[in-house]
Order: C-alpha cells, then sequence, then structure tokens
C-alpha cells in the first residue's frame, strides 16, 4: 500500500509520522486474516497505521479532529465517574478506612494497566471499537459476547441515571424529594412524568451529537459538578471531626458476624467495578487530535489519578458523614439535617448538583452504547447518516425510559451487572486479548504477562464471588 506515513517503532508499541502533505488518504484493510489463528487480525508492527480517523468511513477530514488531552480526560473521566460513586461509601463502611482506600489505589491501577493494554493492541490490530479488538485476537463469538456486555452494562447504567434522577427530585418511600422539600406536594411527585421531562428537554440533544468529543465541555462540566460532591462532603466532614461529632471509624472489616462477611461479598464487585471505563477507549482514541499509544496513555493515567482523589474523597467523606447509617445510594443520606451549618443548603446543592453530574453523563454512556448497538445490528452502519442515526437514538432512549419506568429498584441488578459485564469489560477481556496476541506478536514482557494472568484471575473470582454473594442476599431476603 503507498501510505503518506512511515512507520516509527517505540518500544512495543506503534507511532506515526506524515511525510508529506498529501491531499489523498488510504485506509489499511483492517481484516487481513492472520494465519495462525482463525478470525484474528495481522498484527505485525512492521504493518502501516494510518493517522486519519479510523471511526470514518467514507469522506476523511483530518481538520475536523481537535480533541486535546483535557477534552478526553474529561470524556474518559466522565465514562469512570457515574452512580456508582454513590455506593463507595457504604462499600467504605463494609470495608474500612484502611482497606477501603488501599483498595480504591490498587483497583484504580490495575484498571489504568488494562487500558494500556488496550489501547497497545488497538493500534496494532487497526481496530476502531473495543469490539473490533476483541474479535482480532479471539474471534468472531467473542467479539458478539464482547458487545453483548457492553450493551447490557451501559443500558443498566442508564437506567439506573434515571431512577436516581427520578428519586432525587421526586421523591421516593425512601426519602423526600427536592421539588417536595421545595414546593410541597404537586405534579411533580410524578416521578415517571418528571424523568420523561428531563430526558426530552435535556437528554435527547445531548444523545444526538455525533462525536463523542462534542460532549468534552458538558464532560468537564459533570466532573466539576463530582468535584463540588466531594468539596461539600469533605468540608461537613472536617466541620465535624473538628467538633468530636464523628464516630469513630473502622480502619478494616469487621468479620464477626455472618451478615458481614455476606456484605463484604456483594460490596467487592463494586470495588473493582468502580473503574470501568474500557468501552469509551476507542471512540475517545479516535478522536484525539495527534493521537499516539503514549498520548492516549497519558489521557488514561491523568484520568485515574483525578479518578482516584475524587473516589477517596468521597467513599471516606461519605462514611464518616453517616458510619454505620450509610445507605448503598448515600445521596439518599442527604435529605436530612447533617449537624453543621447551612446544612439545608448544602443538601439542596450535593443533590441538585449530583442530578445535573447524572445528566452530563448520560450521553457519553449512550454514545458508546449507541454505537456498538449499530455495529452488533447493522451490516453497514448508520450513524454516518443523520436520518438514520436520530431513529436509532430515539428507539435507544425510549426503551431505557420504559424500563426506569417499570423497574422501581434496580440496585441488586446493578450489583449482577458490575459483577459479569463490569468486570468482563475492564479486566477479563483485556487480558485474554494480551495473553492471547502475545503468542502471535510476542508483545509482552515477563512481567506483563504475568500482570495479565493475575487480573484474569483476579477478575473470575470476583465474579464468582459476587455473583454468589447478591443470590445468597436474595435468597436471604425472600425467607
Amino acid at each position: 500500500m503507498n501510505s503518506d506515513y512511515a512507520v516509527i517503532p517505540v518500544n512495543s508499541s506503534v507511532e506515526l509520522q506524515n511525510q508529506n502533505n498529501a491531499a489523498s488518504l488510504e485506509i489499511p484493510n483492517p481484516k487481513i486474516q492472520s494465519k495462525e489463528f482463525p478470525g484474528e487480525q495481522n498484527i505485525d508492527e512492521s504493518d502501516e497505521i494510518d493517522g486519519v480517523p479510523l471511526i470514518f468511513d467514507g469522506d476523511l477530514r483530518p481538520e475536523t479532529l481537535g480533541s486535546g488531552v483535557p477534552g478526553a480526560v474529561f470524556n474518559l473521566a466522565t465514562s469512570v465517574i457515574g452512580a456508582g460513586i454513590m455506593a463507595l461509601p457504604a462499600a467504605m463502611k463494609v470495608l474500612g478506612i484502611g482497606f477501603g482506600f488501599v483498595s480504591i489505589i490498587l483497583m484504580g491501577i490495575l484498571s489504568e494497566i488494562s487500558i494500556e493494554i488496550l489501547v497497545r493492541f488497538s493500534v496494532l490490530c487497526k481496530s476502531t471499537s473495543y469490539g473490533e479488538v476483541v474479535q482480532s485476537a479471539l474471534g468472531r463469538p467473542m467479539r458478539l459476547l464482547s458487545e453483548i456486555c457492553i450493551i447490557i452494562n451501559n443500558a443498566g447504567v442508564l437506567v439506573v441515571y434515571l431512577i436516581i434522577i427520578g428519586d432525587v427530585m421526586s421523591g421516593s418511600l425512601k426519602h423526600t424529594g427536592v421539588f417536595d422539600q421545595l414546593f410541597g406536594n404537586g405534579v411533580w411527585d410524578h416521578r415517571k412524568m418528571v424523568i420523561l421531562i428531563v430526558l426530552i428537554i435535556f437528554l435527547a440533544p445531548l444523545c444526538a451529537l455525533e462525536k463523542i468529543d462534542s460532549l468534552s465541555l458538558s464532560s468537564a462540566a459533570s466532573v466539576a459538578l463530582a468535584v463540588v460532591f466531594v468539596v461539600v462532603s469533605c468540608i461537613v466532614a472536617s466541620i465535624k471531626l473538628a467538633e468530636g461529632t464523628i464516630e469513630k471509624p473502622r480502619f478494616g472489616p469487621d468479620l464477626g458476624s455472618k451478615s458481614t462477611i455476606l456484605d463484604l461479598l456483594v460490596v467487592i464487585p463494586i470495588m473493582t467495578n468502580a473503574y470501568v471505563c474500557h468501552f469509551n477507549v476507542q471512540p475517545i482514541y479516535n478522536e484525539l487530535d495527534g493521537r499516539s499509544p503514549q498520548k492516549m496513555n497519558r489521557v488514561g493515567r491523568i484520568t485515574t489519578v483525578l479518578c482516584v482523589v475524587i473516589y477517596a474523597a468521597t467513599a471516606i467523606s461519605g462514611y464518616l458523614l453517616f458510619g454505620d447509617d450509610t445507605e448503598s445510594d448515600v445521596l439518599t443520606n442527604f435529605d436530612r439535617k447533617l449537624g453543621a451549618e447551612f446544612s439545608i443548603i448544602l443538601n439542596y446543592i450535593v443533590r441538585i448538583g449530583y442530578v445535573l453530574h447524572l445528566v452530563l453523563v448520560f450521553p457519553v454512556i449512550h454514545f458508546s452504547l449507541r454505537q456498538t448497538v449499530d455495529a452488533l445490528i447493522f451490516t453497514k452502519s448508520v450513524l454516518d447518516d443523520k436520518k438514520k442515526a436520530l431513529p436509532l437514538t430515539v428507539v435507544l432512549l425510549a426503551v431505557i425510559y420504559l424500563t426506569s419506568t417499570v423497574i422501581p429498584n434496580i440496585w441488586t441488578a446493578f450489583k449482577f451487572t458490575g459483577a459479569t459485564t463490569g468486570l468482563s469489560l475492564g479486566f477479563i477481556f483485556p487480558a485474554l486479548i494480551a495473553l492471547r496476541l502475545d503468542k502471535q506478536g510476542k508483545s509482552l514482557s515477563d512481567g506483563e504477562r504475568r500482570l495479565s494472568w493475575f487480573m484474569l484471575v483476579l477478575a473470575v473470582v470476583v465474579s464468582i464471588i459476587g455473583v454468589a454473594g447478591n443470590i445468597i442476599s436474595l435468597k436471604n431476603k425472600s425467607e
């Protein structure tokens, strides 16, 4: 192939250097089959990899690229920080501050390593999506399985978002809604109607955007709102610590009771699932200006540090504030007095700010959901055609809305997806990709190979423990 780019090997990754400003660009054929493994792509590092937006199939316009490192960081961080952040204080209650804090750091490091593995082999295989790199390593059936995991995981997350938005604004059986506290009883008590209005006015326009880079500003705002929640929680917790009104926290799990051990089985998947954002790595990389594996790795590392700080601060401050009364969704704890000055105002800031955060996170998760459904159902992508892409977006939003209205509480289901699809996307598939392709390309060092095996075994064990814990928990509740 006559390409305008020359390959420059840098360690185990591949970078591109533009040799001239030729007007025409060629896309390498990503469907070259490996002779050693059926269904695998050729991953020879001497292959040429064009520095063009692989996500496009038709008219290539490099000038449309513009996502810098900050925008990519915000989009990736938004994919990480979602509804799961509100379960971390309850996880900290079970694990204790010391063990919980260490778990947050370790899971962040492992997740970042798995992202770098995914980026490396995506570039070597010329893959434009999560499913494509899975197919390169594991074949077409495993790609279908990975895409089904993405659809289940992302659709479940979006349903949770809508339910939380409705509960916070309209209230539920467990707590009073913001509208009730501000205006008393009224039409806003109807959760289904509130969710529908939010979906039509705020979520649908954002979900209709064609490129994930278009969500950079909203992603930055969502991260800022998450920081607001952290700052408020930390300030109130610090005030109560200074006043001596906070109970002494535990620094490790309490293994003295059967119920606590059962809680550990349920909580562990929440911690391992906290950083799953891998389904959005390829779309973000595709739109990264001057993209290279090294630049995307920098995006991943900055995102990990940011998320570790936010997660640790949220988990610790939330647990310190409410102690053993911390609920599975800590947001429900904020409908009561916090025991500090201006606590009512702070409660409104926390809850409304979190709802806005979910509104801005929603389209980022929806983007990868829509892209995966498109790849799974249609032989030719419909996302390049606005007239066809819009109906697909409307159908997905309608299904998500209807599901949120018939399921009153899906936290248990959310824990199941975390123990299955979340762990599969974040650790099992990346580890399998690395180990499988290493047999052909020999791209892993001994340390990376051992680490891949460790991630694979850890994810499988945690998944089994999580599913078993949820089944036992459901059985106990039904008795």
